[in-house]
């Protein structure tokens, strides 16, 4: 197994973490090297709603600026508690390069069938992206998406080094793995604010995701944490809509899916990919503490 790797790093999102030496010193025996003084310095206040990112982090300067025409923002799924961190632990997918076109036309039909639509994480309307294939396949299918292992939870700064410490032991003996992504399905959040497309895992690779989410449930017991949907469903959010949108979308993907019945587009076969390890993100309001674990 490769050995699990911890940085520390600022994010987007500001700062309200401890930097009292109890938690210097628990970062530091987890590889992750903190300067307080740097911390303090990149402290400064920022609103709970953030709006969309620059285009510029995306690397495409040349794409006109939709934040204006984004539709809502995020909303906090607990309430934001000052030396909080979010703890999320994931499976990062890639999209294969060969099937983006194939699925950018897939996605181009959705947003001709259901308005208002926007891309997972980046947040910028799919209409507006699908009048440049090239935008379209790097934007929204070039980026990494996840399949969640656990609920993104809120944690304390002495909890992490415990939690990082079981992840290692946990996952050290886990094996590489292939999935199929064979279902395109809609979600729904929580809090009934957001329904987002999906592709869902039905055949390979299930087994093995289910037995780590059920390796990460017995972390986050031992945590005080909530564990996972008592029946998960794993799978990679594409794009998301506001509210419950979930029979206009479930519509357009069975109206859409009905007409490749004689075609090569993809339907119940979307694509395969290999499983390298899992990664553990654990943000407070200014920098993450980012772990990887790799697999045998």
């Amino acid at each position: 197994m490769e050995a699990l790797r911890a940085s520390y790093g600022a994010d987007s999102e500001g700062s309200d973490a401890d930097d009292s030496p109890a938690a210097e010193s628990m970062s530091s025996r987890n590889g992750a090297k903190i300067n307080s003084r740097e911390v303090r310095q990149q402290l400064h206040p920022l609103p709970v709603s953030l709006p969309p990112p620059p285009l510029d982090l995306l690397q495409t300067p040349d794409l006109p600026d939709f934040s204006s025409t984004t539709q809502g923002s995020r909303i906090r799924s607990f309430p934001h508690v000052e030396g909080n961190y979010a703890l999320h632990v994931y499976i990062p997918v890639l999209i294969p390069t060969p099937i983006r076109t194939q699925l950018s036309i897939f996605i181009k039909q959705i947003a001709s069938l259901v308005p208002g639509l926007c891309a997972v994480d980046c947040d910028f309307p799919i209409a507006e992206l699908c009048k440049d294939n090239a935008k379209l396949e790097q934007i929204l299918l070039g980026r990494e998406f996840h399949i969640s292992l656990g609920r993104t939870v809120p944690i304390q700064a002495h909890q992490i080094e415990s939690i990082v410490a079981m992840l290692r032991q946990r996952f050290q003996s886990q094996r590489r793995y292939f999935i199929d992504f064979n279902k395109w399905d809609v979600f729904v959040n929580d809090e009934q604010t957001r329904s987002f497309l999906a592709l869902e895992v039905m055949g390979a690779g299930l087994s093995e995701i289910s037995k780590q989410i059920r390796l990460v449930d017995v972390i986050y017991r031992l945590h005080g944490l909530p564990e996972f949907y008592k029946n998960p469903r794993p799978h990679i959010s594409l794009l998301w809509g506001l509210g419950d949108t979930s029979g206009m979308l479930n519509q357009a993907v069975e109206n859409i899916e009905r007409s490749y019945k004689n075609s090569s587009l993809p339907c119940r076969h979307i694509f395969t990919c290999k499983i390298n390890g899992i990664e553990c993100r654990i943000a407070s309001m200014s920098a993450f503490i980012f772990v990887r674990a790799g697999v045998a």
